[in-house]
């Protein structure tokens, strides 16, 4: 896969701007030096946003003490890179554990080319990135790679303080603020709308560069509408107490897709097949550790808030617990996730096929353990 490397460089810049996960961590470290107005670095900062989605340097940690990175982990060590996101936030749990029978050097980034490029360089044994981009990973490898679990669903809202939009249908006549046209969130609303018999002409979606912009229109005028993902949300009605969540676009997707369908999906995690073929064993133990893991996120928020700091994901632990329930952190693997996940990436193939690499994954991009 090296000899791939410069072509998955290339690609992996426009692959992130079509994420909604990544494009969260991104829109945080462009805001600390862009001009959005009302609503800039500092004041992120007072409502504990992410600080590392601030920051360019990656850090690495491993399940004892930081590491050296990924090119110096110990012999035998599983090597595993994530962002510094919700992807994350069902793994801090395993980074603090040493009762695997695997052992474990954590790798998180701020950028999802950052993943890519140690993929590619075969510096990275898995990784948890953004659903969509795992697509576009399996078809620039040609089948490189495999998905073993789905580990975030949905982290979009709609934020607003207008407490008549109850529904979808309620956004008809209204103008909805978001982030990059062309991206998942545009998808999903595009989406979302369709399914609920809506327009262009219905709702206007109008489009800011970044995530602070939308949240200084929401600052300024409150009973706007912006769609914005987590941490984003929290930070958003941090500053502002009469915002709040008005629509879950998680649970609007349930509604149209039914319980026998697809699942709004923001990450997975991903691993090489050359990795996997050698070390199958090695990878099912990863994978019950990390349903372990990812369930104490959810059971265990005040602890899992206080890694999450540790980890340098979000900067102080009551935004971080305030946050969590809101991240949908979940560990779906087998026929489960192959359902969830290949319905979702149908979707946006449907709406542009560049967003999942031109084409839809063969079966063989997900795992299912026999």
């Amino acid at each position: 896969m090296k000899k791939l490397l410069p072509i998955l460089m290339a690609f992996a810049m426009t692959a992130v701007s079509l994420t909604g996960c990544a494009s969260g961590s991104k829109t945080a470290e462009t805001s600390a030096a862009g001009s959005a107005p009302s609503v800039q670095a500092e004041s992120l900062e007072s409502a504990d946003a992410s600080a590392s989605a601030e920051e360019t340097a990656s850090e690495d940690v491993s399940s004892e003490n930081a590491s050296d990175g990924a090119e110096n982990n110990s012999e035998g060590a599983v090597r595993i890179g994530s962002l510094k996101g919700p992807t994350s936030m069902g793994l801090v749990s395993l980074m603090n554990s040493d009762t695997s029978a695997n052992q474990y050097d954590f790798r998180m980034v701020t950028a999802a080319d950052e993943l890519v490029a140690s993929i590619a360089s075969g510096k990275l044994d898995i990784a948890l990135v953004p659903a969509n981009v795992a697509s576009v990973l399996y078809n620039k490898t040609e089948g490189g790679i495999s998905v073993i679990d789905i580990n975030t669903l949905g982290v979009l809202y709609i934020v607003s303080a207008d407490d008549s939009i109850k529904s979808v249908a309620d956004l008809k006549g209204r103008t909805v603020y978001l982030t990059g046209k062309g991206t998942t969130p545009d998808y999903v609303i595009q989406y979302l709308l369709k399914a609920n018999d809506l327009s262009e002409q219905d709702v206007k979606l109008e489009y800011k560069s970044e995530a602070a912009e939308v949240a200084a229109i929401l600052k300024e005028k409150p009973d706007s509408i912006g769609l914005l993902p987590q941490p984003f949300v929290t930070v958003a009605c941090a500053q502002n107490e009469t915002l709040k969540i008005v629509l879950d676009l998680t649970a609007e997707w349930d509604k149209v897709q039914g319980a026998e369908g697809s699942r709004l999906v923001t990450g997975v995690t991903i691993v090489t097949n050359e990795f996997l073929k050698n070390n199958e064993e090695a990878v099912k133990v990863f994978l019950s550790d990390h349903k372990v893991s990812a369930k104490a996120a959810v059971s265990d928020p005040k602890t899992t808030a206080e890694q999450i700091v540790q980890a340098g994901i979000i900067e102080k632990a009551p935004i971080a617990q305030k946050a969590l329930p809101y991240c949908n952190i979940t560990f779906i693997e087998g026929e489960e996730m192959k359902a969830a996940l290949s319905g979702y990436l149908n979707v946006l193939f449907e709406q542009d096929p560049k967003s999942v690499g031109g084409k839809l994954p063969a079966d063989n991009f997900y795992y299912i353990e026999k």
